[in-house]
C-alpha cells in the first residue's frame, strides 16, 4: 500500500469515530432534558360556570322625548325710524339698556317744526277773528231785518228794502259758516304742526332692550332711516322646525294632556338646553305653529315662548328644545352596555333558566338615557348580561348575579333621539 492510500484510510476511520461521538452526545443531551421535565401531565378538569352580572328587564311607562335645534329671537322686534326729517341732535338712551314704552330715544332739531306750529297757531287766531267779524255782521243784518219787517208790513218803507235786508242776513250767515270752517281747518293745521313737532322726539313703542345706534348725532335723517332696534325679551321666542311625524306625535300628546298645542300651554311643556349644556330653569310652551308644512324639507316651523326674567336669553342664541312626544306604555329598557352589533344586527346575551347564556337578536327603538327601548326580542323578566360579553358564547354555562345598580322606572332620564 502506498503512503497516500494509507493516509486516506486513516482519515475515513477518524471521520467515522467523530460521527459516532456526536451521536452519543446528542442522545445523552436528550436524556438529560427528558429527566429535567415533569414525569407526567394530568388532564385538565372541567371549568365551572362563568360569573356574570345581569339586569332584569322590567315593564314600565317610558316617556319618549324629541329634541330639535332652536334659534332665539325677540318676542317683538321693532325698528326705530323717525317720522320727521331733520338733523339728529341728541341720543337719550344707553345702547344695550332696557327702555320703556314711550321713552324718548333720539331728538331731531325741532326749530323748523316749532316755526310751522307758530305759523299755524297764528292762522288759527286769524280764522277765529274772522268768525267773530262774520257773526257781528250777521247780528247787524238780523237787527235790520227785525226792524224793517213791521215797517214794510205797514208800508212805511219799500218792500225792496226789507228784501235787501233779508238777502244781506243770508249772506252773513254763509260768511259765519265759512269762517267757522276756516277755524276748523286752522285747528287741524295746528294739530298737525304739533304732531310733527312731537315727531322730533323719537320714542320707543314697546318695552324691551334697545340695540346699538345705527345713526350718529349730527346726521341728517328721514323716514327711511333706521336709528336702532328694540326687542321685547321677556318672554322670548325660540324658533325650531319639526318633521311631519313629530308634529302629529306632539298633537296627539297634547290631546292626551287634555288640550292642544296652542290653547293649553301646559299640555306639552318644553325644555330649553343652552349652548353650555345647562337646561334653562323655566319651562316654555308652544306659541305659534306655521300655516303649512315646507314641501321641500317636510318640516313645519314652530315658535316656543319662554319667560326670560333678567333678560338672560338674547336673540341670536342657539339652544336645543326638548318635548315629550309620546308615553310608551309597558316599555322594555335594555342597558346600552349589554348591546353588541354584528353585521347590522343588535344582539344581547340573556341568562336562561337552564343556567346558560343565549345570544338573542333584538330590535331597538329610541335611546333613553343610558338605555335603549326594545321593540322586540326580549320580554319582561329576562336577565340581560352586562359584563364578560367577550368571553361568552352561545350555550356557555353562567352563574348570574343581580346588578346592584339595575335601572328602575324612576331613574329613567330621557335624552331624546
Amino acid at each position: 500500500m502506498s503512503e497516500q492510500s494509507g493516509y486516506a484510510v486513516e482519515m475515513n476511520t477518524f471521520n467515522r469515530a467523530t460521527s459516532a461521538g456526536t451521536a452519543v452526545i446528542l442522545l445523552l443531551g436528550a436524556g438529560l432534558l427528558a429527566g429535567c421535565g415533569p414525569k407526567s401531565t394530568a388532564p385538565a378538569g372541567p371549568q365551572g360556570p362563568m360569573p356574570v352580572t345581569v339586569v332584569q328587564v322590567t315593564s314600565t311607562n317610558v316617556p319618549l322625548t324629541g329634541e330639535w335645534v332652536g334659534t332665539l329671537d325677540g318676542y317683538v322686534n321693532a325698528q326705530i325710524q323717525p317720522q320727521a326729517s331733520g338733523y339728529l341732535v341728541k341720543q337719550n338712551y344707553r345702547e344695550g339698556a332696557e327702555v320703556s314704552k314711550g321713552q324718548v330715544l333720539f331728538e331731531i332739531d325741532p326749530r323748523p317744526f316749532q316755526a310751522a306750529l307758530d305759523q299755524a297757531t297764528g292762522q288759527l287766531g286769524q280764522a277765529k277773528a274772522q268768525v267773530q267779524q262774520a257773526k257781528a255782521q250777521l247780528g247787524l243784518a238780523d237787527i235790520n231785518v227785525n226792524r224793517d219787517t213791521p215797517l214794510a208790513q205797514a208800508h212805511a218803507i219799500a218792500q225792496s228794502q226789507l228784501d235787501n235786508d233779508t238777502q244781506q242776513k243770508a249772506q252773513n250767515e254763509a260768511a259765519v259758516k265759512s269762517a267757522e270752517a276756516s277755524v276748523a281747518t286752522a285747528e287741524a293745521a295746528v294739530a298737525n304742526a304739533k304732531l310733527n313737532l312731537g315727531f322730533t322726539e323719537v320714542r320707543s313703542l314697546i318695552d324691551g332692550v334697545a340695540g346699538q345706534a345705527t345713526t350718529q348725532v349730527g346726521n341728517l335723517v328721514n323716514g327711511q332711516s333706521v336709528l336702532t332696534s328694540v326687542s321685547q325679551l321677556n318672554p322670548i321666542k325660540v324658533y325650531f322646525s319639526i318633521s311631519d311625524s313629530e308634529y302629529l306625535a306632539l298633537t296627539q300628546r297634547a290631546r292626551e294632556g287634555g288640550g292642544d298645542l296652542l290653547k293649553n300651554a301646559s299640555a306639552v311643556p318644553l325644555t330649553l338646553t343652552l349652548a353650555n349644556g345647562e337646561p334653562f330653569p323655566i319651562k316654555g310652551h308652544i306659541a305659534f305653529v306655521d300655516r303649512q308644512m315646507n314641501p321641500q324639507t317636510g318640516a313645519i316651523r314652530i315658535a316656543a315662548a319662554f319667560p326670560n326674567p333678567g333678560n338672560v336669553l338674547r336673540p341670536g342664541q342657539f339652544g336645543r328644545i326638548k318635548a315629550e312626544t309620546e308615553l310608551r306604555h309597558n316599555g322594555l329598557l335594555i342597558p346600552q352596555i349589554a348591546i353588541q352589533e354584528l353585521q347590522g344586527l343588535q344582539q344581547i346575551y340573556v341568562a336562561g333558566k337552564d343556567g346558560k347564556a343565549h345570544l338573542v337578536t333584538v330590535t331597538l327603538g329610541p335611546q333613553i338615557g343610558t338605555d335603549w327601548l326594545a321593540e322586540s326580542g326580549v320580554a319582561a323578566g329576562d336577565l340581560v348580561i352586562v359584563d364578560n360579553l367577550q368571553k361568552l358564547r352561545e350555550g356557555a354555562p353562567v352563574a348570574p348575579h343581580q346588578s346592584p345598580a339595575a335601572p328602575t322606572a324612576t331613574s329613567v332620564n330621557p335624552a331624546g333621539r
